[in-house]
């Protein structure tokens, strides 16, 4: 009798482990919360900041360097980008004009928002108020219309963590981060694209990319691609455990609307790898970085049905040139130079010489 009575508590209890499992594998596959904030828009960005710094040690990045105007900024905010940011995620709206149409309205150029975690200090809400035309709150949250540009930018801050902004034309766009910021946080929630495509992105990724990709001619993407497409990029490190940077894992695929169209993609970046191989051989075999020619040749390209798909390995030292802005090193010639010719005992060189 005991065994029949024990029996419900012991399904219960399997019941709530299951469903904290889930609710723990479903946060881990979810994009981070600033992106789950964003409203819905074309493109997508995030940046991992603590894990760009990761480099630093290793690299030893530059000093940034702060012009008056930015110095100021940390005067009276005490936010030092560099220093206190943590992560950002960004969402571009495109033009409604666009040949595909897009989320950014009227406006002829593309507007942005984004939501930044890091940490901040409580004289930026006195900043932002000083700079502020006008003030609205808006559902317990004072929103700051700032003139910048020519452009209504504005500011909401949500935590002591989180801040948004937004510089599209709507005010709902900032309306719908706030309310969002409010709800019990999910991992279903976000914008559509991101729902959509997110599981494409490394786990561990520093940063990574949602986009719609348009074939606007003349630039780099009209020569990729012939229609639009869908367009995921992440790096991520291969061992994220060790405490030194490892190498970091490209990874970026390209969804288009059918196999024929992925296929076409994929043929046309190997046709780009090829020039660009052909171009880095007739420089000379002993004049590119190394690091540089590790990249290129880790590179790989192949289509899977209705995607292309592009991998490759970056070593350290190619993440460090472009975060530091060094010069690549070229690699000296390691065949042996030719010995100087024979000279007779008549002219050849005396010992002070």
């Amino acid at each position: 009798m005991r065994i029949k009575r024990s029996l419900p508590i012991v399904a219960a209890v399997l019941v709530v482990a299951a469903a904290l499992t889930l609710a723990v594998q479903l946060r881990k596959h979810a994009p981070p919360e600033p992106a789950r904030l964003l409203p819905g828009a074309d493109a997508f960005i995030f940046l991992n900041l603590d894990s760009v710094r990761a480099f630093d040690a290793t690299c030893k990045l530059p000093p940034v360097t702060h012009d008056p105007e930015y110095q100021r900024f940390i005067e009276q905010t005490g936010f030092e980008f560099e220093r206190d940011l943590n992560e950002a995620a960004f969402a571009i709206h495109y033009p409604a004009s666009w040949p595909n149409g897009g989320t950014g309205g009227a406006a002829p150029e593309p507007r942005f928002s984004e939501v930044l975690k890091g940490k901040f200090d409580e004289r930026l809400v006195a900043y932002l108020r000083r700079w502020a035309q006008s003030v609205e709150n808006y559902n317990s949250v004072d929103i700051y219309t700032i003139l910048l540009q020519g452009r209504s930018f504005r500011v909401a801050v949500l935590s002591a963590d989180f801040v948004a902004a937004s510089n599209h034309d709507d005010p709902s766009v900032i309306h719908g981060i706030v309310d969002r910021s409010r709800r019990l946080a999910s991992p279903f929630g976000g914008p559509a694209l991101l729902r959509q495509y997110y599981k494409h992105v490394q786990l561990a990724s520093m940063a990574w990319a949602v986009a719609r990709i348009e074939p606007l001619p003349g630039g780099f993407s009209g020569a990729l691609l012939t229609k639009p497409a869908i367009m995921v990029v992440s790096g991520s490190y291969l061992n994220p455990l060790h405490l030194r940077p490892e190498h970091l894992h490209l990874s970026a695929a390209a969804f288009a609307a059918n196999s024929d169209d992925a296929r076409n993609i994929a043929d046309r970046v190997n046709v780009f790898l090829a020039l660009s191989h052909t171009a880095e051989n007739s420089v000379g075999p002993h004049d590119t970085d190394p690091d540089v020619k590790a990249f290129f040749n880790s590179v790989e390209v192949k289509q899977q049905e209705d995607r292309a798909m592009l991998s490759a390995q970056v070593p350290p030292g190619f993440v460090c040139k472009m975060l530091t802005g060094s010069s690549p090193e070229l690699t000296p010639p390691s065949a042996s130079p030719a010995p100087p010719p024979a000279q007779s005992p008549a002219h050849s060189p005396s010992k002070s010489q």
